[in-house]
């Protein structure tokens, strides 16, 4: 049996860290290791996880360099990476018992939006589609990836925006992605809060400028 680590970069997350941090309490039983990197947090989110984790550790915040932070501390065989805004799927013991029988070097999962609007369906179903046609993914996806083959890339690039696309372009040149069947529930709320379509717009606007060489620390200020 492998052992495995969670790590959850965390920044300004009390609100909803407690529905993504209780359903991982039976995994803590059964010796998944869970690991909160906070980036500098003022609203007592450390505090708030210290019981539900097996270990806070404190980093300079972005998202990339907390990842690799909480890499460094775990000591896991795999390494699964789960935002804060995120909740595993309710079968995970079956889907991390079927990721071991295989043992795959890197996978992610399907993602559903958690608002109930029929546009949000629309834009998980094209987000699985397209990660699952270009083996490439974004963080919301549960990355999970061997300790070892982490190791050797350098883990995430010290980059402030598109990190996730950025390592899995590279795990890619590797081995294509193996996918979980059941999907992770991840917060709708930047869609809802800035508007579906301008938030489609935002994300295919960036994507295509990182791809065309643009640099992160400018589409990071786009970003938010």
């Amino acid at each position: 049996m492998h052992k495995l680590s969670i790590i959850v970069p965390a920044l300004n997350e009390a609100e909803l860290l407690d529905s993504t941090l209780q359903p991982l309490q039976p995994l803590r039983e059964q010796g998944v290791e869970v690991i909160l990197v906070d980036g500098g947090s003022a609203d007592g989110t450390p505090q708030q996880a210290q019981s539900l984790v097996d270990m806070v550790w404190l980093s300079d915040p972005g998202r990339a360099r907390q990842m690799n932070a909480g890499a460094m501390i775990a000591s896991g065989d795999y390494l699964l990476f789960l935002h804060a805004d995120t909740q595993l799927p309710k079968d995970f013991e079956k889907c991390w018992q079927r990721i071991q029988q295989y043992q795959p070097l890197w996978g992610f999962f399907p993602v559903r939006l958690s608002g109930s609007r029929q546009v949000l369906k629309l834009v998980s179903f094209f987000m699985n589609l397209r990660s699952r046609l270009t083996s490439i993914a974004t963080g919301d996806q549960c990355i999970y990836v061997q300790r070892q083959l982490f190791d050797e890339l350098g883990g995430y690039g010290d980059i402030p925006l598109m990190e996730d696309v950025e390592f899995t372009s590279r795990l890619r040149q590797r081995k294509r992605a193996r996918l979980v069947a059941s999907p992770v529930t991840t917060s709708s709320r930047r869609w809802e809060r800035d508007g579906v379509w301008r938030t489609i717009w935002l994300m295919w606007r960036l994507r295509w400028r990182y791809f065309c060489g643009a640099d992160p620390q400018q589409l990071v200020k786009q970003y938010y």
